[in-house]
């Protein structure tokens, strides 16, 4: 048996391009989805204020959560990263598509968790965010978009990079608007004083 002939022949263009496709749509239908959920709890689709600028830099102020970006969009694109990691070298670690797929709708639960009365109440409660109220639509999607950035990165420059950029963002938005992802979860989960009145300037 010659070389040639023993090497597999190639799928059909459209069946080789199944497995990719499929998770692809099914990201995309999944983020309509919230989007039009988001909306049915009662989330206003851009600024309450009437502010039409796609992106704000004050995190503690009344833009916050209102534009297409503000600065927590460095926190949602690290879900992407770790959430890249935790699913694709699990169960799916050969079919990353699938992986990007329960990366979206992990990031798409939280999204809506965090605009229940309970979750909004809480951050009012524990954390310097007194004047938080949610986000608008618009923020919810550029918070998923950027989700999505942060998973095809983490797939494309690897585990030491992938850190290395974690830190650097951590580091770098602990510096700037004392807040970051690790923060954040902290403060929700078991809040310290001390790091909220370091938040509040005091």
């Amino acid at each position: 048996m010659s070389i040639a002939a023993a090497e597999p022949e190639p799928l059909p263009l459209a069946e080789s391009r199944s497995p990719i496709l499929l998770p692809l749509i099914l990201v995309a239908a999944a983020i309509v989805g919230a989007l039009v959920t988001l909306r049915s709890m009662g989330r206003v689709w851009w600024c309450a204020h009437g502010d039409w600028k796609p992106a704000v830099l004050d995190a503690w102020g009344p833009h916050n959560s209102q534009h297409f970006a503000d600065p927590y969009v460095f926190s949602h694109f690290l879900h992407g990263v770790v959430f890249f990691f935790w699913f694709n070298w699990g169960v799916l670690r050969r079919k990353p598509m699938w992986g990007l797929f329960a990366a979206m709708l992990l990031e798409i639960a939280w999204e809506i968790f965090e605009n229940t009365p309970f979750t909004i109440n809480r951050y009012r409660a524990e954390t310097a965010a007194v004047g938080y109220t949610g986000d608008s639509v618009a923020n919810s999607f550029g918070d998923l978009i950027a989700c999505l950035g942060g998973w095809f990165v983490a797939r494309a420059v690897g585990i030491w990079w992938s850190i290395g950029l974690y830190l650097a963002m951590e580091i770098g938005c602990a510096i700037w608007i004392k807040d970051n992802l690790t923060l954040n979860v902290v403060q929700f989960l078991y809040p310290i004083e001390a790091i909220k009145k370091w938040q509040s300037g005091g």
